[in-house]
């Protein structure tokens, strides 16, 4: 018996080592990708040197994987990064968003096609403009060098404050909201890794940036990853959910092993019906629905005399009353002593309700409590 035990320990011991070597090889770590415009992306499409090069320079430089509804509105010149969301956030999230500028906060919005956000509008450019050199001009006349490669120039309204623009018209826009901002550019590929070396796309960046001289910035990935963005799945590595798979089922081979069993311990019904207080419960049943309180007050009284006279050697005979003499010639103190002084008249009356019939219940039970303890 002993014998195969150890055999069956030793295959599983193979088995759970064949598993680890298949996970090894079938999940071993290749190259990750990333998606586009993503702060911790490397790939030439990441954002990562941007962010890099603002939290070298910056103090308070972040990423902000919650919901908009979670956004400090207080008014802290804080400046939210949005690059080419991945999606069209919805009408509570945006109100979210337009509350977090209205406070004194500015969000500056980076997508080849901003129309649908913030009430934004475009006109398309006929031209074939893309990967070419265009000459940008700032709102002071400084020109610059720069790829655009939206096919569209934003749509301006009076209020509204071109902070970059060439020919064919506006490239990033200012627009009041509240107390704060809201900035847009139609350039996203300034940002990428790979593009932000080109031109002058760094003194673009930071013309955009530094406009509201913001005292802490945000990288907004919930525009990327949504409600997914940090889930079990993609904060631990796979390596590591896999031990923990096998720690479990190693766990529960284990404690199978040793015998134990889950769920509920079912106890034979002889077994139950001959040791138990089954009767004793029965017959108490039956003294309160048919609410012979005064019986049972009875019994319970007649029980304790003769617990006292098996401990004290008092008969069971004494009245309540004269136990109290009894008591002290024997130097026995009770907590309850004017219990000995009413329990015979309650025990008397004919009706007794419920709630006489518990309190007194009650007083009873303490009293045997006290004789049972000394």
């Amino acid at each position: 018996m002993l014998q195969s035990k150890k055999k069956t320990w030793i295959w599983l011991i193979i088995l759970l080592f064949i598993f680890v070597l298949a996970s090894f090889f079938l999940f071993s770590e290749k190259p990750k990708s990333y998606p586009n415009y993503v702060s911790e992306s490397p790939s030439p499409t990441g954002v990562k040197a941007v962010y890099t090069y603002l939290h070298n320079h910056y103090d308070t430089v972040k990423r902000w994987k919650h919901t908009p509804n979670l956004i400090n509105h207080k008014k802290e010149n804080q400046l939210l990064i949005m690059i080419e969301p991945f999606f069209m956030p919805t009408s509570e999230e945006i109100n979210e968003y337009e509350n977090f500028m209205n406070a004194g906060n500015t969000i500056l919005l980076i997508s080849e096609k901003p129309d649908g956000f913030f009430d934004l509008k475009s006109d398309i450019v006929e031209k074939d403009l893309s990967n070419k050199k265009l000459k940008i001009k700032d709102q002071n006349g400084i020109t610059y060098r720069g790829e655009v490669n939206s096919s569209i120039r934003l749509q301006t309204k009076k209020q509204d404050k071109v902070l970059l623009h060439d020919t064919e018209g506006a490239i990033a826009l200012k627009r009041a909201y509240g107390d704060g901002h809201l900035i847009v550019s139609i350039a996203p590929e300034w940002l990428t890794n790979g593009r932000i070396l080109a031109s002058d796309h760094i003194p673009l960046i930071l013309t955009l940036i530094n406009e509201e001289k913001p005292a802490s910035i945000f990288f907004d990935e919930y525009v990327h990853m949504g409600e997914n963005a940090s889930t079990v799945w993609t904060v631990y590595p796979k390596w590591f959910l896999i031990v923990m798979l096998q720690i479990f089922v190693i766990t529960i081979l284990f404690l199978w092993a040793k015998g134990k069993r889950f769920g509920p311990i079912l106890i034979p019904r002889e077994e139950t019906v001959r040791f138990s207080d089954e009767g004793v419960k029965a017959l108490a049943a039956w003294y309160l629905r048919g609410k012979k309180y005064r019986d049972s007050l009875n019994i319970q009284s007649d029980f304790v005399k003769q617990l006292i006279q098996e401990r004290y050697g008092i008969p069971s005979t004494v009245e309540w009353f004269e136990m109290i003499d009894l008591f002290q010639r024997k130097r026995i103190n009770v907590t309850d002593v004017q219990i000995l002084n009413d329990i015979g008249a309650v025990l008397q009356n004919e009706k007794l309700t419920k709630q006489e019939y518990l309190l007194w219940s009650k007083r009873l039970e303490r009293l045997r409590e006290e004789v049972v303890r000394r």
